[in-house]
């Protein structure tokens, strides 16, 4: 069965003014459109046709010869991820088991909240920042292009795309303006809560 491109959880123009339905309209509706469709005509007649997501991701992970099948298959995984990590009033503190352990791992929210930004504002070119769960620990980590947690083993909480197209229209060169809107404007600490 092909993968197809999820519908956002919210109107395009439910995330203004953090991210505008134009945003949401290439870089839901074309670049991530874009990733499935090839993802798709890479794997038809392959071993991974019929795979999850997840299964390809791992078992394409560092191997050359199927970079672009990896490519593709981890930047369909994280583009729905990252739907789905952002809310219509989202932002701010999360509250209860998630806020704890942001706590126990990190000091408090203000410095999670600084060394996230940090993170994903510092990372050279195009790529995520993530929260990630290790185990019983929560760490800030980036990726580089595709790169996602799932072939390092680590549960992925949350995502920011880092990537020009996720912020350019709204932000032009501002990451920061961007990483900023998302913390606290945009982020999901329900799903993220429910991701723990």
């Amino acid at each position: 069965m092909a993968f197809e491109l999820p519908t956002l959880p919210y109107a395009k123009d439910a995330l203004a003014p953090a991210m505008s339905a134009e945003t949401l309209e290439y870089h839901h509706g074309k670049h991530h459109n874009k990733y499935v469709n090839t993802l798709n005509d890479l794997i038809t007649g392959t071993e991974y046709e019929g795979q999850s997501l997840e299964e390809i991701i791992k078992a394409t992970a560092g191997k050359a010869d199927k970079k672009g099948i990896f490519n593709n298959a981890a930047q369909h995984f994280n583009h729905s991820f990252f739907w789905t990590c952002m809310t219509p009033g989202g932002g701010g503190k999360p509250t209860g088991d998630l806020a704890r352990k942001i706590d126990e791992s990190f000091g408090d929210y203000d410095s999670f909240r600084k060394k996230f930004a940090a993170e994903a504002g510092t990372h050279f070119g195009s790529g995520w920042a993530w929260l990630v769960a290790d185990g019983n620990a929560l760490k800030v980590i980036s990726t580089h292009d595709a790169e996602d947690p799932i072939h390092m083993g680590l549960k992925p909480i949350i995502t920011c795309d880092v990537w020009e197209h996720a912020y350019y229209i709204d932000y032009r060169n501002e990451r920061p303006k961007f990483i900023d809107a998302f913390l606290d404007k945009l982020v999901n600490w329900d799903f993220a809560a429910r991701q723990l």
